[in-house]
């Protein structure tokens, strides 16, 4: 598949549907081991301003979705969109169901003692067919971190879903790629805090609105001062633009 990528605040996202991210990922997972995934909002795009790690870490990444309201605004604003925002959690349920499909093994990594555990009994009940390979949560010591790489190494499961919140599993995946043996790896922040059942997610017609990042604000007031990032990324995004406007067009 020949991707598109365009940059957004120097951060690449491939401008693909969900459709054709999912394809994109099934084929990283099955024939070059060792990819890795990432979901970039505009949160994370503003923390890899700041963060040289981070961006290298996502611009390492073999798949790069927007998953943000804000990443395909700004990506239409800089004049080469993304066709539709790809919620990492939807991709992470996709991909869930691909495997089941295809006899791929899984693996899951994350949140706290438990979390796991329940996330793959509730995938199992969404997908009978899934075989999932392994389980660790996500709050190991450094100490444990090669153990933990040795387990899903030992598997090598077409899938590896890491969710230990943003930023901190994209940094921990990049240097840890090599170690892993998984066909492809993806950061899923709290997703399978969500797919245990432990956090509701926004219902559909806030989601369709592109108001989840509100939904959660709502019932995570804590997250206000993470929020502060959205108004500093599109001032950001704006000031950009407007630089292109008076040196050149935007590149295509």
């Amino acid at each position: 598949m020949m991707l598109s990528r365009t940059e957004v605040l120097g951060v690449g996202v491939d401008r693909l549907t969900r459709g054709q991210a999912v394809a994109r990922a099934v084929e990283l997972a099955t024939t070059r081991p060792g990819s890795f995934a990432v979901t970039p909002n505009a949160e994370l795009v503003w923390a890899a301003q700041r963060d040289g790690e981070l961006r290298q870490a996502l611009n390492q990444a073999d798949l790069a979705v927007a998953d943000g309201a804000g990443v395909v605004w700004a990506s239409r604003i800089l004049g080469t969109p993304v066709p539709e925002r790809v919620a990492g959690y939807d991709l992470m349920i996709d991909l869930l169901a691909e495997a089941a499909e295809r006899d791929l093994g899984v693996f899951l990594i994350g949140g706290r003692p438990g979390v796991a555990e329940l996330a793959a009994a509730q995938a199992r009940r969404r997908f009978p067919a899934l075989s999932v390979l392994g389980l660790a949560h996500g709050y190991f010591s450094p100490a444990e971190e090669t153990r933990v790489c040795a387990d899903v190494k030992r598997v090598r499961p077409a899938f590896l879903f890491v969710g230990m919140g943003a930023a901190r599993q994209e940094k921990w995946l990049a240097r840890n790629l090599s170690q892993l043996g998984a066909g492809l790896a993806m950061g899923v922040g709290g997703g399978l805090d969500v797919l245990a059942g432990r956090v509701a997610r926004a219902p559909s017609w806030v989601i369709r609105l592109n108001l989840e990042w509100l939904h959660r604000l709502v019932r995570e007031p804590a997250r206000l001062r993470r929020q502060t990032a959205l108004p500093a990324f599109a001032l950001a995004v704006l000031r950009r633009r407007l630089t292109w406007g008076r040196r050149r067009r935007p590149p295509h």
